[in-house]
């Protein structure tokens, strides 16, 4: 096999492995140095090697629909079966051409669209504007500390086109009256949902990804956001959410952040 020289080639070369069961690419991880921020996951390549072991032999589907760079940061959108189907973020950075830290988020994949029709993972791919893409960060940091951080809900129409705005979030249709409705759903039925902090901003042209910290439902929870903007404003919206588990259960000692 052909190794590749770019790092968003490799990453996703790296993914595809777990599929595969190729063991080439695992030569584009720095053998001493991979820090895991998957709790679930030992640190460096003996852990993740101890997962794929775990894996039954051809059970593993990958499709990665996203991939992205961003300096010594890829970071890529993935639809994956293993143990169970599940819509994935994962975030390599790169040091010296090697990967070297790993961080992503995991939601389970539901069986149905949400209210508008969409998927998790369908929508726009192309990557345009890349001359934009230190505005566009700037946008979407703007937004999830503005809107998500600090409730400042006044502000939210001035982040959107009016109502034009698609959703991949299994539960919320389609506009900003999507958006609003069902956080008042959530709110009336007591589930909070609470942004704390930002820990990345991600991008490439129009697509941006903002990782955060907070809590759903009362449980300390990590927060992948994707964003496409348009126009200078945020057109349509990905996400994952994961419930970060309890301290005793971690495998590692990197923090899911």
């Amino acid at each position: 096999m052909k190794m590749s020289h770019q790092p968003v080639a490799q990453v996703r070369e790296l993914l595809k492995s777990i599929e595969t069961g190729d063991a080439a690419p695992v030569a584009y991880i720095n053998p001493n140095k991979y820090i895991q921020h998957n709790l679930a996951v030992a640190d460096g390549l003996v852990g993740f090697g101890a997962v794929l072991h775990q894996l039954l032999a051809g059970s593993a589907r990958v499709n990665t629909v996203r991939a992205f760079q961003d300096g010594d940061y890829v970071f890529t959108h993935t639809d994956y079966n293993f143990f169970g189907p599940k819509i994935g973020f994962d975030i390599f950075r790169f040091e010296d051409g090697k990967i070297v830290e790993h961080w992503d988020n995991l939601q389970e994949k539901p069986a149905t669209a949400n209210p508008s029709g969409h998927s998790m993972i369908d929508g726009a791919t192309e990557i345009v504007d890349r001359e934009k893409t230190a505005s566009n960060k700037t946008l979407v940091r703007a937004f999830v500390e503005d809107v998500l951080v600090n409730g400042r809900m006044d502000k939210l129409s001035g982040y959107f086109a009016g109502d034009a705005y698609i959703q991949h979030n299994p539960q919320v249709p389609d506009g900003l009256s999507g958006l609003g409705g069902a956080l008042k759903a959530m709110a009336e039925q007591g589930i909070i949902m609470k942004y704390d902090r930002i820990h990345k901003v991600l991008g490439e042209g129009n697509f941006v990804l903002a990782v955060s910290e907070g809590s759903f439902g009362g449980k300390p929870t990590s927060f992948y956001d994707l964003f496409r903007v348009e126009n200078g404003v945020i057109a349509e919206h990905w996400d994952t959410i994961e419930t970060i588990p309890a301290r005793a259960e971690w495998k590692n000692d990197n923090g899911k952040f």
